[in-house]
């Protein structure tokens, strides 16, 4: 684990930054529960503590992350606040379990990740933690968004030199394991920036039919034909972006749409005595309108 370096101009910055932020009234102080909790979790990795959490590695419990961040955004989008603060907790606790686990292993602990991300915090908020004159010019969430790309830019090719002296690609910071669409947002907005875009949103629209024409071309059932329809996909997310839309939250707001009537198509089966596979095409889709009918009424 790493020492902490008093002569580290990072470091010392944090350290007058928390310094600056204790002085405000209201800053928040001591958490004992958390220094309980991770004293809990070291507990369980001990030679006598759980059989199954002191044989786990990153590489077990990776889904455990990924599934626990999503049901916390489930009881975000249900505005569950009872069953977040439990979700969050769940998902803590695998940042806490990873941080053990790299512990044990004497590459770095829980301290090392907090103070990484404070660092990273106050080297990312120029405009609050540097120059006070700079806070009044950045107004705006796009403001410090373009202050959050180029200070990630200039971390990246930093990284790059330090790593292999060579300048890190575009694309390579944005993980593979994203869902496809979260990646395809990220790698489309990262490749506008350098300069390949379209002119105009018209322009994107004729992209979809261009690849629509590809898919129709392959054959049906074929891998071509398979990748021709994930380029369709990549160019509608690219109209998304461009006009404002996030197209994870766009898909995800349709989806809500969709079961949301859905449950009223089998609400409507149960009064009729029947199952929605009982009832012919045209009869569900007359259901699937007054439930539309009900949404706009």
């Amino acid at each position: 684990m790493a020492d902490e370096a008093q002569d580290d101009p990072i470091i010392a910055s944090a350290e007058e930054v928390d310094r600056q932020i204790r002085a405000r009234e209201g800053a928040p102080a001591s958490h004992p529960q958390f220094d309980r909790l991770v004293r809990t979790i070291w507990r369980l990795r001990q030679p006598d503590g759980c059989p199954w959490d002191k044989v786990q590695t990153h590489h077990t419990i990776t889904k455990n992350m990924i599934e626990e961040a999503y049901e916390a955004v489930d009881a975000i989008e249900a505005e569950d606040v009872v069953h977040l603060r439990e979700e969050l907790g769940d998902v803590l606790e695998q940042v806490l379990l990873h941080s053990q686990i790299a512990a044990d292993s004497q590459e770095f602990d829980i301290d090392d990740v907090c103070r990484e991300l404070n660092e990273k915090l106050v080297r990312r908020h120029p405009h609050i933690f540097g120059d006070p004159d700079a806070a009044g010019a950045v107004d705006s969430e796009g403001k410090v968004l373009d202050i959050w790309d180029k200070v990630k830019k200039s971390e990246r090719e930093a990284k790059g030199k330090t790593v292999d002296q060579e300048k890190p690609g575009l694309l390579d910071s944005v993980p593979k394991s994203l869902p496809a669409l979260m990646q395809c947002q990220k790698i489309s907005k990262r490749a506008a920036k350098a300069g390949f875009e379209w002119d105009t949103v018209q322009d994107v629209w004729d992209q979809v039919e261009s690849e629509r024409a590809e898919f129709d071309a392959e054959e049906p059932g074929s891998q071509a034909r398979a990748e021709e329809f994930g380029d369709i996909l990549f160019s509608l997310v690219n109209v998304a972006r461009r006009e404002g839309i996030d197209a994870e939250e766009a898909l995800a707001a349709s989806n809500r749409k969709f079961r949301r009537r859905w449950a009223v198509i089998e609400g409507a089966c149960r009064e009729r005595g029947v199952e929605p596979e009982d009832l012919s095409t045209a009869e569900l889709n007359e259901l699937w309108s007054a439930a539309k009918a009900d949404e706009c009424s």
